[in-house]
């Protein structure tokens, strides 16, 4: 009897929890790590490479860029990227001209010049501009020993640097910033073109009659009293000068003309404004230039104020005669 008592208290201990034993969580059994076979790994490590060298180096091959370069190069309508890239082809191989006949700066402001014409007025407002600057290249270059001589020839053997070249060009980039931002619409676009054209056509006006002037003018007078001075003298005109200077605008705005950049009416005013221009310009220099007061007014200063007055006069000139033509 009492073996079967133990026995009983026994099983019931064993089946019942003991208040001293904390349950524990079930155990679980590690998950596998999931692996990668060797030629896989390898591939995702050269993709996310490759993924990588993408981002750094867009996929374009030589050809595909060559392509693109003569695309730009031969794009009917002018861009920013065309017009930065045919002019840098342009100055690269016309160097050796730019270097005879402008400074180191003076080139670098002359490679904004050509790109910004080129982006507003195409190749042919190009041609107009390399036109120009080899005819008044030409011409200072005319008895250069001769003009040293007499100390009237232009500094650095007729090399011009930027203050020239910003002084000769101001009228005509506002004019072409006017065009490429539509200033004024499609109705005011031709005169902006015919104020650029007009502008070049007014400094060549005044390169070249200075220039043959300084040169070969046999006699030289003051336009304000019309009394016999020295050759170089600021306001000094001479019959020899003046003729070259009207010729060279007439051939100048002849090139403008066969570009299609103006029409024939409109050349025969850009002449006509940039003859006028240059004798308001002869008389600034007779009256201001060099007195007291006015040092400040120089040649590039002066320039400005001519190009301006030749582009104006001309948009001027062309409103005026257009008006005529429809009411009459």
């Amino acid at each position: 009897m009492a073996q079967s008592t133990l026995l009983l208290l026994h099983i019931n201990r064993s089946s019942s929890p003991s208040i001293f034993h904390h349950s524990q969580s079930p155990k679980l059994s590690p998950q596998p790590a999931k692996t990668l076979s060797v030629p896989r790994l390898l591939t995702a490590r050269k993709q996310r490479f490759s993924s990588r060298m993408d981002h750094l180096h867009p996929p374009h091959s030589l050809q595909g860029v060559v392509s693109e370069a003569i695309g730009l190069l031969q794009s009917p309508d002018p861009t920013w990227q065309s017009a930065l890239l045919n002019n840098l082809l342009i100055f690269v191989l016309g160097s050796p001209i730019l270097v005879s006949g402008l400074s180191f700066p003076g080139i670098s402001a002359a490679f904004v010049l050509g790109t910004l014409t080129w982006r507003a007025f195409g190749p042919s407002g190009f041609l107009l501009v390399a036109a120009y600057f080899v005819i008044g290249t030409g011409v200072t270059k005319v008895k250069m020993a001769q003009k040293e001589a007499q100390g009237v020839a232009e500094k650095r053997k007729g090399r011009r640097g930027p203050g020239s070249v910003i002084g000769s060009s101001a009228a005509a980039c506002v004019c072409a910033f006017m065009s490429i931002y539509g200033i004024g619409g499609v109705e005011v676009a031709q005169l902006w073109q015919l104020g650029f054209v007009a502008s070049f056509c007014t400094k060549l006006n005044d390169t070249v009659s200075s220039e043959i002037g300084k040169a070969y003018g046999k006699t030289t007078y003051l336009v304000t009293t019309f009394k016999v001075v020295p050759r170089g003298t600021e306001g000094a005109v001479s019959i020899e000068g003046t003729l070259a200077g009207f010729l060279a605008a007439v051939v100048l705005a002849s090139i403008g003309c066969l570009m299609g950049q103006i029409n024939g009416a409109e050349a025969l005013i850009c002449v006509v404004a940039s003859q006028i221009a240059n004798f308001g310009e002869s008389i600034i220099g007779a009256v201001f230039q060099d007195k007291e007061g006015y040092q400040w007014l120089n040649n590039d200063v002066v320039n400005v104020i001519n190009i301006s007055i030749g582009s104006i006069l001309a948009v001027l000139m062309q409103q005026a005669l257009l008006q005529n033509w429809q009411t009459s």
